[in-house]
């Protein structure tokens, strides 16, 4: 009978078919064949997009973040280019694999972990991943604390990454000069390796501040080579906060009073100034105080009759009780 791969197999009861199956080389190869294109034809690159669901993950990615033009621009292009690329190869063209290594550089909370996930899938859409998932590492997740110890764990988180997205966290506290007894520095020539070998089946994103990355990549000149695209990703404006938070709420079933929305917008004009400020991560903490502060409000004041609208709205004093209105410099 034929198989799943279009091959035939044959066997008889109470002995097991063997089935033949394709090696990685080999789909490639059958499916190049497939596509294979003539000088004659001509290629939509619009279906392309379509059927690779290009337009789906970038048009996600304008609903999930708000701001980030420049980095929302960066991906547009490279999409681009890798859908041109494969349509190239459709036609014979030989053209070398675009080498996708990332640096993402920027503040906390700024989107890089999201933009990573989303390139997973771009990339699988366009057949450069295998799976494009992600998975994040730090230096704990890759440096071990003893002789033979950190080769096993960065292989293994490798291993793990292997048709999709490695995103280093941090990627900068690999490197510790100065102390011989820190096995970073071995940490970076595995990644290093693997960024060269797995280069078909494997996207490293090195994210992190962007003065400390420019010292990492300083102190080790193999990473900075291997590293195509550097992309930086700016702090978000009070008002793009402000929708963020917006988003956040409504998500929840909650909307701002209009007192509220003032208050918002002055708490983050604040907040943004001081240290220690995460993005989004940073609105999302504090929107989770002001509704602790709602529900105390709710269950403890005079009058504890609630109907759906007092639930579900947040009022001025759950923001305004936060410190940060009376100068303070610890988030609240």
């Amino acid at each position: 009978m034929a198989g799943a791969d279009g091959r035939t197999s044959f066997g008889t009861s109470g002995r097991s078919a063997a089935v033949s199956r394709e090696t990685a080389a080999e789909a490639e190869a059958r499916r190049r064949d497939e596509e294979a294109l003539s000088a004659d034809d001509t290629v939509d690159l619009g279906e392309v997009r379509r059927e690779a669901g290009v337009d789906d993950v970038l048009d996600a990615l304008d609903r999930e973040l708000v701001g980030l033009a420049p980095v929302k621009e960066r991906l547009r292009e490279l999409a681009a280019l890798l859908v041109v690329d494969r349509v190239r190869e459709r036609f014979g063209i030989t053209t070398d694999r675009p080498t996708l290594h990332m640096c993402f550089t920027g503040n906390p909370g700024t989107g890089k972990t999201t933009v990573a996930q989303r390139i997973g899938e771009l990339l699988t859409g366009l057949g450069f991943l295998r799976r494009g998932h992600v998975v994040t590492a730090t230096r704990d997740d890759l440096v071990g604390e003893y002789v033979g110890h950190t080769a096993p764990k960065t292989k293994e988180i490798v291993g793990k990454a292997r048709g999709g997205v490695l995103f280093v966290d941090e990627a900068y506290y690999l490197h510790r000069p100065g102390n011989e007894r820190d096995y970073g520095g071995e940490a970076i020539e595995i990644l290093l390796q693997a960024m060269e070998d797995h280069r078909d089946d494997l996207v490293v994103v090195l994210a992190g501040y962007a003065d400390r990355m420019a010292t990492f990549f300083e102190a080790n000149p193999g990473m900075q080579s291997r590293v195509a695209h550097h992309v930086d990703f700016p702090d978000f404006s009070a008002d793009e906060l402000v929708t963020i938070a917006e988003g956040m709420v409504a998500d929840q079933g909650l909307r701002f009073s209009s007192e509220a929305h003032s208050a918002l917008h002055e708490y983050l004009e604040l907040r943004r100034e001081q240290p220690w400020f995460a993005g989004a991560r940073s609105v999302r903490n504090a929107l989770d105080r002001a509704r602790m502060r709602q529900a105390r409000r709710l269950g403890e004041g005079g009058d504890t009759k609630v109907g759906l609208a007092d639930l579900t709205t947040l009022e001025a004093p759950d923001l305004r009780a936060s410190r940060v209105f009376a100068g303070g410099h610890r988030a609240e």
